[in-house]
């Protein structure tokens, strides 16, 4: 369960962001939804322990997350959140299997190559694990960013405006796969967007004003 309580972030002594409390249920998929300016990125960038708010508390599975120092915070935030960016954030001068395993050394846990084989497998993209960044379609980066982020079995998989730049074809193929991947991982899901056009595919919103 992860649970947002009295949450809210002041950026100098003019402008303050007050988020309601959200108590997300272990395996639910919920919709971010918010225009630009309206504090999406904010509350993201606390979800994911990149930023401490001014009040208030991010419980994840039990811990909360701003008591832990900024070492036990990142090999946390390795271990419990996977982030799915608009763009592909890989290290272009090694393999996909590199890139994974990469990202199970940062969370501080055993190099894996049996989950980095499943996981290719689940995304249909086993045959490119030998591959590098370059050598791959548009699409098949997109599946190498889930497989990274779900590589660790997070409690908490985010997605961050991973349809805004796809036409409605990719968009939906992008959510299904989003979605199968939390249900296959037992994962948590937030796709945080302004893009409306994937409003029906979820029961689960919070929005911001």
């Amino acid at each position: 369960m992860i649970t947002i309580q009295s949450i809210s972030h002041s950026y100098g002594s003019t402008h303050r962001i007050d988020f309601k409390d959200w108590e997300i249920n272990n395996g639910e998929q919920w919709l971010l939804l918010g225009e630009s300016g309206s504090g999406k990125t904010t509350l993201l960038h606390v979800l994911t322990g990149i930023l401490k708010p001014t009040t208030g508390e991010v419980i994840m599975e039990g811990t909360s997350m701003y008591t832990l120092s900024s070492k036990e915070l990142d090999q946390f935030r390795g271990r419990n959140i996977g982030i799915i960016f608009q763009r592909p954030h890989l290290i272009k001068s090694l393999t996909i299997t590199e890139n994974l395993t990469l990202a199970q050394s940062f969370a501080n846990l055993p190099e894996d190559l049996k989950r980095v084989n499943e996981v290719l497998e689940s995304l249909g993209i086993a045959n490119k694990k030998n591959a590098y960044p370059s050598e791959l379609s548009h699409g098949q980066l997109q599946r190498v960013s889930i497989a990274r982020a779900v590589i660790n079995k997070p409690a908490l998989l985010i997605a961050d405006e991973p349809t805004s730049s796809l036409d409605d074809k990719n968009a939906q193929a992008v959510l299904e796969l989003l979605m199968q991947q939390s249900g296959l991982n037992q994962a948590t899901l937030i796709v945080a967007t302004h893009d409306k056009r994937v409003k029906d595919a979820f029961t689960n919103t919070y929005e911001l004003k």
